[in-house]
């Protein structure tokens, strides 16, 4: 290493993109340290986003009975009176599960974590304001941007952290409302509305746009979205906010730009998040973000200072935990010589609903767009055996295939354990298989992997031979 530096790597945020970059870079004999202003490492993900949201979920899908009741019936409940207090508890459990492991990978592998905020003096030179009061400095050859993002809060809202919140402010709640309004149909508020939904929470769902999640497969998206229509869940499309105030009850009254207005014990915006780079003094490294204080960077994650990498959130999309993962590790092995291996148009993405969805590869829409003739299977998860023995009622598993060479081009999948089944298509797809892999294979019985093969029978019998 050159004397002139402390570190050969210097991150700037502990959560997904930063702990991966941090230890891809340790695992090749750099001194690396990871600054961390938060109390814990993990960042957004591990204490206010994709940690809890997952894991509160879970506790819902449990506690509700809600997973249970496609064999019991809509009113089973495995608890009658459930509390914010019974869904937290998982929660916390799982976050102090989650930091001591990370701090713990982190320290073997030699990896300096440093408690305090951080700012530029110039491309090579951070300034800490230390957790303790006591400022420091140090040099790196590189730096790693990996602070993430926080919620974009409109600025003609009063927000309060009881009645009206951000999708941060969920861990906070003191209880759980009879009614709810979710600000903005992202992921985040996909998520969130279907969770409390599915607490038989009466839910308004409020977008601007025409539909929710464009990246996703249409057919995918029209199927939660009369799932949740199903289950009490108001989706008002092509609606914005004017206005959102308390009334004498403390209750919140939303008026949309069309004259509409509710109701709602709680309202959370999910409308846009924010890079975490205002305190960073960008300019000083010769840096600059957009409007939304991220940071552009190019294929290999390298910002317009050559020395300077971000990843994660910061970079915008897909901004999910897997892909930021990649993103750092891939920072680090550019800025240090490394060969890149990745494939991007194969990472798949994840969205925690009720029920789950997940996709990887092309969707109709896309390949629609460029001409590239295809063909669709479909199966429904309750038409498998494992789907009869856990009672599912809903969940479906769609294979794009090519007319030309019957290869593999997409796999989107909704339902029970979506993001843990999307991975055989993922695989077969990376290594270019084709419809007949999963006509001539074998799966175990009972099991819903078995809904591929259904699929691509249903493709073959589609298929103008």
């Amino acid at each position: 290493m050159n004397a002139s530096y402390d570190y050969d790597l210097i991150v700037i945020g502990s959560g997904p993109a930063g702990q991966k970059a941090a230890i891809q870079a340790a695992k090749i004999h750099k001194r690396v340290a990871i600054i961390e202003r938060g109390r814990d490492i993990g960042g957004v993900a591990v204490h206010t986003g994709t940690i809890p949201s997952k894991t509160l979920r879970e506790a819902v899908m449990y506690l509700s009975g809600y997973d249970q009741r496609g064999l019991y019936g809509k009113a089973y409940r495995l608890k009658d009176e459930l509390t914010m207090a019974d869904l937290l508890q998982r929660v916390a459990i799982t976050i102090n599960q989650e930091t001591e492991v990370m701090a713990h990978q982190l320290r073997r592998n030699g990896v300096v974590i440093i408690k305090g905020s951080a700012s530029f003096v110039d491309a090579h030179t951070i300034q800490v304001q230390g957790c303790d009061g006591k400022d420091s400095q140090l040099r790196g050859e590189f730096v790693l941007l990996a602070t993430g993002t926080r919620p974009m809060r409109p600025a003609n809202v009063e927000f309060d952290g009881e009645t009206i919140i951000d999708s941060d402010d969920v861990l906070l709640l003191k209880k759980i409302p009879h009614s709810m309004a979710v600000i903005g149909a992202g992921v985040i508020g996909v998520e969130y509305a279907s969770i409390f939904g599915a607490l038989d929470i009466k839910v308004n769902l409020v977008d601007g746009r025409d539909a929710m999640l464009g990246f996703m497969d249409r057919e995918i998206i029209d199927e939660l979205t009369h799932l949740m229509r199903d289950r009490g869940t108001v989706i008002r499309f092509g609606e914005s906010v004017a206005s959102v105030v308390k009334d004498a009850d403390e209750q919140a009254v939303i008026t949309l730009e069309s004259g509409k207005k509710f109701r709602a014990d709680l309202v959370m915006f999910a409308a846009g998040r924010m890079g975490c780079t205002s305190s960073l003094n960008l300019e000083n490294a010769g840096l600059e973000a957009d409007k939304s204080h991220r940071v552009k960077v190019n294929e290999f994650y390298q910002t317009a200072v050559p020395n300077i990498y971000a990843a994660g959130d910061l970079i915008g999309f897909p901004s999910l935990a897997s892909t930021s993962m990649e993103q750092g590790r891939l920072a680090a092995r550019h800025a240090f010589g490394l060969s890149l291996h990745t494939r991007p148009e194969l990472f798949p993405f994840g969205v925690y609903a009720v029920p789950e969805m997940s996709m990887v590869g092309k969707t109709e829409e896309e390949l629609t767009r460029d001409k590239v003739p295809y063909e669709v299977g479909i199966a429904r998860l309750k038409e498998t055996a494992r789907g009869h023995i856990k009672g599912l009622q809903e969940g479906m598993l769609k294979l794009i295939f090519s007319i030309e060479d019957r290869k593999l081009l997409g796999v989107h999948v909704l339902g029970e354990d979506a993001t843990e089944l999307v991975h055989i298509g993922q695989a077969v797809l990376a290594l270019g298989g084709d419809l007949d892999f999963f006509i001539e294979n074998v799966f175990n019985y009972p099991t819903l992997a078995e809904a591929y093969k259904i699929a691509a029978l249903d493709a073959a019998n589609r298929l103008v031979v």
